[in-house]
């Protein structure tokens, strides 16, 4: 799993072709620890189908507001730099998650 920066982002998600998975989270956000697990199982699962990264939020406050991520958990899958699905709050969960990577592959 990629550890995104504000200053990686854009290289990484935006401009990447393929699919691009991002779990949006933050330090104080205790949702968020108990998603990561199930994320970084996912992403071993589908990893050599998709990228799956990561961003603290905490830490790229202006960039997760650009991304319109107004909540957390919330997790995102780019498709050639375009949001293509999100998941958010009480619906980031570990089946939901699945059923939207599916859908995306």
């Amino acid at each position: 799993m990629i550890q995104l920066e504000k200053d990686t982002f854009e290289a990484e998600v935006l401009k990447k072709e393929g699919l691009v998975l991002v779990d949006f989270w933050s330090d104080g956000c205790e949702p968020c620890k108990a998603l990561m697990p199930h994320v970084v199982e996912l992403s071993e699962e589908f990893g050599e189908k998709m990228t799956f990264a990561k961003l603290n939020t905490a830490k790229a406050r202006r960039l997760a507001i650009k991304q319109k991520v107004l909540g957390l958990p919330t997790v995102i899958i780019y498709k050639d730099g375009e949001k293509l699905s999100e998941l958010t709050k009480d619906d980031a969960t570990k089946e939901n998650i699945r059923k939207m990577i599916e859908e995306a592959l």
